[in-house]
């Protein structure tokens, strides 16, 4: 029985193989859900004679792929088929790399070979291999967060069989369009982050007009479904499949935490999975997700995996607590909702509000409508399905109050920052005591001290937008986010001078150094020099007597 494919996939299989036969490689740039794999399944029907090495980011991809390909098409043989993963690459010689026999070489989420960690070895792979013919498969072929590096043209000279994005593929009816809904969640933690700052602001008319825009914000969210409200109404299938991505697994256990207070009115008793890339039993947990038929709801905790080269049958939607500055994984968790052949409507519900990432739903409507008008221009306007989906924004009003707050608490940071980069040209680094202020009052010591504990407070994930930037701008004027121990070797050097200059450590009460370190009984009383490598015995006896 041969391999039966949707028109767009015979269409992008009949371009592989012109391509293939013109230039030797060739290069799919599909979105997720639209079934790249089988373009390479495909290839392989056509070609039974010929061996292939199929390399991907995990075995664990392959064998999902393997298993849906048998649901499908059962008698398709891959025994011509040889599958590593790019990982496993490392450790072959050169020796080992060009002994293996392949007339073609099938590159799964070819963006991933730009890998520091095996990209080297997979070129190495295919300099030894000058006559296979390569298929490379991808959502996107551009590493948005490795300096824009355009995968397609390093690995398969820009030879693009063929090019699709999301927001065409649910214009032209190829995935369904999906039911939208952001909500105010992540608004809401941020609000005492904010309060704080604002609070903080030395400057009164700067303050004032910051309060104004936090007393709107306030209103705005105390008017907003909390999330059990919002999954309430949203989740109408409430026997159905929803993936939840989260950051990390400290993460998913705090999220799995509020499962009863968030979910309890639409299941009382909802079925949860987890799967993290280092759980073993990830596949058990997994399978058992899938194949529970209950009249429960059923939630997939997910961390680390299913991103990507993974498709679940009958899901009715995802949940996204995972924020991500990055336009792969974004298109790769919502892409687990979409299917090809799809007739439901897929629910994605954006918990994290993934606007401030370089792809967001606002950059899917503006593909939608290139893709649309593109198609009119060249007179296919009947592959034209739908122009646009359903979004149900709940942020919208707190997004133009968090934007103007920002702004306003901005200007004061760019003073601050300038205050920084004054100190940092005067003194060569940001060490700066934390009570130390400048000749015109602006305190910034304590500035960079809370900035210190905010950044140590918040996850990696959630370094992002605006705050990424300033992270960024601090960076590059010497900054330092840990600076106990090079606190401690501060005051430890200023003690020293004291000590060549006076003999002792007998520092009266209240001294403070030219740069406004307090050299007194507080630091001494409070720091342990003892134990510390290389502090003179001197020293130690000295602040034995004195304190």
């Amino acid at each position: 029985m041969a391999l039966e494919l949707y028109p767009h996939q015979a269409q992008v299989s009949q371009a592989v193989e012109r391509m293939l036969a013109d230039r030797g490689r060739a290069a799919v740039i599909l979105p997720t859900g639209t079934g790249k794999s089988y373009i390479a399944f495909h290839l392989i029907e056509q070609h039974p004679e010929a061996a292939f090495l199929w390399l991907a980011p995990s075995e664990y991809i392959f064998r999902t792929q393997r298993e849906s390909l048998r649901r499908t098409n059962p008698e398709l043989s891959l025994e011509n088929v040889t599958f590593c993963t790019y990982a496993s690459l490392i450790y072959k010689t050169p020796e080992d790399l060009s002994g293996i026999v392949c007339d073609y070489i099938i590159l799964d989420e070819f963006h991933r070979c730009g890998s520091e960690y095996w990209g080297a070895a997979v070129q190495l792979l295919l300099d030894s291999h000058p006559l296979s013919k390569l298929l490379g498969l991808s959502a996107t072929h551009i590493r948005y967060l490795d300096h824009q590096r355009n995968m397609a043209e390093e690995l398969l000279d820009n030879c693009i069989a063929a090019e699709m994005t999301l927001g065409e593929a649910i214009v032209r009816g190829i995935l369904p369009a999906p039911k939208y809904v952001t909500t105010v969640y992540q608004y809401q933690k941020s609000l005492t982050r904010y309060e704080e700052r604002v609070a903080s602001q030395r400057n009164r008319r700067s303050r004032e007009r910051s309060e104004r825009y936090l007393q709107a914000l306030r209103r705005t969210l105390e008017q907003a479904e909390g999330l059990d409200a919002v999954f309430a109404r949203h989740m109408t299938d409430r026997h159905g499949r929803y993936i939840v991505f989260c950051a990390g697994v400290d993460h998913m256990r705090e999220m799995l935490a509020h499962v009863d207070e968030w979910f309890h009115a639409v299941d009382s008793e909802p079925h949860c999975y987890q799967v993290y890339a280092e759980n073993a039993e990830a596949s058990g947990a997994y399978n058992a997700f899938r194949q529970d038929e209950s009249d429960h709801l059923k939630l997939l905790f997910c961390v680390n995996m299913l991103n990507e080269g993974v498709h679940v049958e009958g899901i009715s939607g995802v949940i996204l607590f995972r924020p991500t500055v990055s336009p792969i994984i974004y298109k790769q968790q919502i892409g687990r909702a979409l299917t090809a052949g799809g007739n439901n409507i897929p629910l994605i519900l954006d918990v994290v509000n993934n606007v401030e990432g370089l792809y967001s739903i606002d950059s899917i409507g503006q593909e939608m409508l290139d893709a649309a008008f593109r198609l009119r221009s060249e007179g296919q306007e009947g592959l034209i399905v739908r122009e646009k989906f359903r979004v149900i924004d709940q942020v919208k009003d707190c997004r133009r109050l968090f934007e103007q707050l920002e702004g306003s608490l901005h200007i004061e940071w760019e003073e601050y920052y300038q205050a920084a980069v004054q100190y940092r040209d005067e003194h060569g680094d940001l060490l700066i005591p934390q009570r130390y202020v400048t000749e015109d009052g602006c305190r910034l010591g304590q500035w960079l001290s809370n900035l210190r504990t905010r950044y140590r407070e918040l996850r990696d994930e959630d370094k992002t937008g605006a705050m990424l930037e300033q992270i960024q701008r601090l960076e590059s004027i010497g900054m330092e986010w840990n600076t106990h121990e090079t606190r401690w070797d501060m005051y430890f050097a200023a003690a020293e001078r004291y000590y060549r200059e006076h003999g002792d450590l007998l520092v009266p009460r209240g001294y403070q150094t030219e740069d406004g370190l307090k050299l007194g009984c507080g630091w001494l009383i409070s720091e342990h020099p003892e134990g510390k490598k290389g502090v003179p015995t001197a020293l130690c006896l000295t602040r034995e007597s004195r304190c």
